[in-house]
C-alpha cells in the first residue's frame, strides 16, 4: 500500500533481539567474546530470535520511544551431544546379586572377589552420561546398573583381570548378558567420569547438578553481568542485569524453579524519562560478562538456550 504524506501513527510495538545457543551446542559455539551483542547480528535469524530487520536500525524511517528494558533468559532443558566421550576401567561386572563371573560366563559368589576374572572397560558420551546421573539420583541407592550389551552412548569391553590383553570371546559374553551381567554406577562414579573430560566440553555445575539450591544457571547470568544500552555511541543506561527483570516468561513458587522475575508485564524496569531513537540512528544492548573466571563457566553452558533482550514502547511510523 502507499504511504499516506505526511501522517505518522504511533503503536505500542515492542523491539527485540537475542542469542540463541542451539541444542548439543555450547555458548561458547554462540558468542566466544566476553560480551553478548544485541541488535547487531539479525541476519538468518527468525521472528522467535529478533523482529529487527536491519542490524542495529530502525526499519524504514521509523522512530522508537524506549519506555522500558527487559532482559529474559529461557529456563529449557540441555540437550548434550555425543562427543565428548569418557573412558573409565576397570569396572565391575556382576548380577543383580551381586555375584561376579569368571571368564566362561560362570558366576563366583561376590565372597570370592580375590579371585574376580571378569572386568569391563568402559567408554561413555556425554548424554548417556548425563541420563545415566539423573537417573542414579533418583534411585533409593545411588546407583544405577547398566547390562553389559547396553550400547545406547556406551561401549564396553569385557576381559579377563589375569590376561588383561584377552577379550572375553562371544560366547562368555553372551552367557554373561544372559544371566543378567550389569556394570554399577555410583553417583560419585559418573560425577568423576564427567569432571574427567575436557574441561571445555564439560557442563557448569548449575548444570551437572540443576536446583541444588545453591542457584541455577539463571542466577548465575543475572549476577555476574552487566547491560548496556547504546543509542549512537552514547550509554544510555548501564547496570547490573538484575536491574533488568524480564516481566515475562514461565513462573513457579516452587523451590526448584528460578525466574528472572515475575511474568508481569508491569514487572520489570521502566525508564524515568523515554529514550528516543530517531529515523537511521545506530543503537545496541551489549551483556557483557565482566569476570573471567565466570565468563569460562558460562561458556559452557549447552543449549537449548536463549537470551532475550526487549526494548519495550512506541514505535512512530508511515500510515499506510
Amino acid at each position: 500500500m502507499a504511504v499516506v504524506r505526511g501522517i505518522k501513527e504511533k503503536v505500542h510495538l515492542p523491539i527485540y533481539d537475542s542469542v540463541k545457543v542451539k541444542p548439543e551446542e555450547q555458548l561458547r559455539d554462540a558468542e566466544r567474546s566476553s560480551t553478548l551483542k544485541f541488535f547487531i547480528d539479525v541476519q538468518g535469524k527468525t521472528k522467535l530470535e529478533t523482529n529487527l530487520q536491519s542490524a542495529g536500525l530502525l526499519p524504514h524511517y521509523n522512530t522508537f520511544e524506549a519506555r522500558a528494558l527487559r532482559v529474559v533468559f529461557s529456563d529449557l532443558p540441555p540437550k548434550f551431544p555425543d562427543d565428548p566421550k569418557a573412558t573409565d576401567e576397570p569396572l565391575e561386572v556382576t548380577d543383580a546379586n551381586g555375584d561376579h563371573f569368571k571368564f566362561d560366563g560362570s558366576k563366583m559368589a561376590a565372597a570370592d572377589a580375590a579371585n574376580l576374572q571378569v572386568v569391563a572397560d568402559a567408554e561413555i558420551d556425554l548424554a548417556r552420561l548425563m541420563k545415566l546421573l539423573k537417573e542414579a539420583r533418583a534411585s533409593q541407592d545411588g546407583t544405577v546398573d547398566v547390562s553389559v550389551d547396553d550400547d545406547d552412548g556406551i561401549t564396553f569391553t569385557l576381559h579377563d583381570t589375569e590376561a588383561p590383553a584377552k577379550d572375553a570371546t562371544d560366547a562368555g559374553l553372551d552367557k554373561i548378558t544372559e544371566a543378567g551381567g550389569v556394570v554399577p554406577f555410583t553417583i560419585s562414579d559418573l560425577e568423576r567420569l564427567i569432571n574427567s573430560l575436557d574441561e571445555k566440553k564439560q557442563p557448569p555445575v548449575e548444570q551437572i547438578n540443576p536446583n541444588n539450591g545453591s542457584g541455577t544457571l539463571i542466577s548465575k547470568l543475572i549476577y555476574n553481568t552487566v547491560t548496556s544500552l547504546f543509542v549512537g555511541e552514547k550509554t544510555m543506561i548501564q547496570m547490573p542485569t538484575w536491574f533488568f527483570p524480564s516481566g515475562a516468561g514461565a513462573y513457579s513458587e516452587g523451590v526448584t524453579f528460578i525466574s528472572h522475575g515475575e511474568p508481569n508485564p508491569t514487572a520489570t524496569f521502566r525508564f524515568a524519562e523515554p529514550i528516543f531513537i530517531d529515523k537511521q540512528q545506530n543503537f545496541r544492548v551489549e551483556i557483557e560478562i565482566p569476570d573471567a573466571d565466570t565468563l569460562k563457566e558460562l561458556q559452557k553452558a549447552y543449549g537449548p538456550m536463549f537470551i532475550w533482550v526487549v526494548l519495550d514502547g512506541y514505535m512512530t511510523r508511515d500510515v499506510q
